[in-house]
């Protein structure tokens, strides 16, 4: 996680610090040359001056303005060195990509910037907007628009050997394959990112986003145990440097991860044991509740209450889609149990009673069940006449096939054995 120059700034109201940098403004266009480089105490107050309007509408969540105050400053920069004024166009970039909930804005923000930086040839401003923008595109879903940008930025970042800005250029690869399901490309793109971060300094929280990355790919492939290391890794990398509220909410996604982990592995009493530790007492919110709520139902094997902690978590759980693709393969493993568990004691059943007692509709019964005999979990047939279940009894599988093979195979053995004594008795 960066730490925006912001978060440093003094907190004053914002009337008085967007007062005390208009007037700065208007100072440096009437009486100061452009090509005149100011004093560095005049450029620090500057920036602050900046830094703290910035906060003061960050706090508001008015990030049009923050968008508004990067054009009215762009005037100054030519009387400021260019890593400041990079630094200012980066972080009022974050704050607005932070406070914005419209990403089209930091979008069109990004776009801009990228063009200043361009027409300023300022290279690696514009490499690490056009990360930003590439970020942005991924929120937005518009995987194609990433992919576009990030072709083109790694062949150049390459070149530059940025190798910090590699690392984060390829962890925005394997995420966006990663959405569009293409979970080789995402691992090939880890992988690069990891050697990436072998070869540098990797600051922890980045470090933290490759764990987080890896242990999603392997949830997907079903390895949930070592995914939960993964997990938890990326978790006491985010809670170990520092606590603060940015920091809590990076660090939720992570142990929502870690219980649902366990959820999988169906280790219902580690998550229990998870949320009582004292890393995770800090972190009680409706997601750790919605996580606990599903882990009490898969304990129950009940599917109504598993319906039920999906609906009263649903903001929690369906809007971030690996939770949901996970739970949905959970709702298909509740389903199958309590469906063979109904089923059992009987040779021939009523869907409409397999219905009523599992509390949904035959529809949906009636698909479940072809699936399951389609997929051999069920042996036994449905009569769509008589809306029944005929089950078959599992027969004792028939040895006839390997006793025969079993048989030609010491047959074989025996005339092998024969053909070699009469070889040798001809050649005495």
């Amino acid at each position: 996680m960066e730490i925006d120059a912001m978060d440093a700034a003094p907190t004053t109201s914002g009337g008085d610090n967007e007062v005390k940098l208009k007037e700065h403004l208007a100072t440096l266009n009437a009486t100061t040359p452009a090509a005149t480089k100011l004093t560095r105490a005049k450029q620090d107050e500057i920036e602050q001056a900046v830094y703290d309007v910035a906060n003061a509408y960050a706090n508001q969540g008015n990030a049009r303005r923050v968008h508004e105050l990067l054009a009215q400053v762009k005037p100054i920069f030519s009387y400021l060195p260019n890593a400041k004024t990079a630094k200012i166009v980066h972080t009022l970039v974050n704050i607005v990509s932070r406070v914005s909930h419209e990403q089209e804005l930091v979008v069109d923000l990004c776009l801009e910037s990228i063009e200043w930086a361009k027409s300023s040839d300022r290279t690696f401003l514009r490499q690490r907007l056009e990360a930003r923008l590439a970020s942005c595109y991924l929120d937005m879903g518009s995987y194609k628009k990433a992919l576009k940008v990030l072709s083109v930025l790694l062949a150049e970042i390459k070149r530059f050997d940025d190798k910090l800005l590699l690392l984060e250029v390829q962890l925005i690869e394997s995420r966006v394959h990663y959405k569009l399901l293409n979970m080789a490309k995402a691992k090939a793109s880890l992988t690069a990112a990891r050697t990436s971060a072998n070869a540098i300094y990797c600051p922890p929280s980045l470090q933290a986003q490759i764990d987080l990355q890896a242990g999603i790919l392997h949830a997907e492939e079903k390895d949930y145990k070592t995914a939960y290391s993964y997990f938890f890794e990326c978790f006491e990398g985010l809670t170990a440097v520092e606590t603060n509220s940015t920091v809590k909410k990076e660090a939720m996604v992570p142990l929502k991860y870690m219980l649902l982990s366990k959820i999988m592995l169906n280790s219902i009493s580690d998550v229990n044991n998870i949320i009582a530790t004292k890393a995770a007492l800090g972190y009680t919110g409706r997601e750790v509740q919605a996580m606990r709520a599903v882990a009490n139902a898969n304990q129950a094997r009940s599917l109504e209450q598993f319906y039920k902690a999906r609906e009263d978590y649903k903001e929690d759980l369906t809007n971030d889609v690996f939770v949901d693709r996970n739970l949905n393969q959970l709702e298909d493993t509740l389903f199958e149990q309590n469906l063979c568990r109904i089923i059992e004691p009987f040779s021939c059943i009523e869907i409409t009673h397999v219905a009523q007692l599992i509390n949904l509709s035959v529809e949906k019964v009636e698909k479940k069940l072809s699936q399951m005999i389609l997929d051999k979990k069920l042996k036994g047939i449905l009569d769509q006449g008589a809306n029944t279940l005929i089950m078959h009894e599992e027969l004792p599988p028939d040895q006839t096939y390997p006793a025969a093979i079993e048989t030609i195979s010491a047959l074989n053995k025996v005339l092998d054995s024969l053909y070699q004594k009469a070889r040798s008795t001809t050649n005495l």
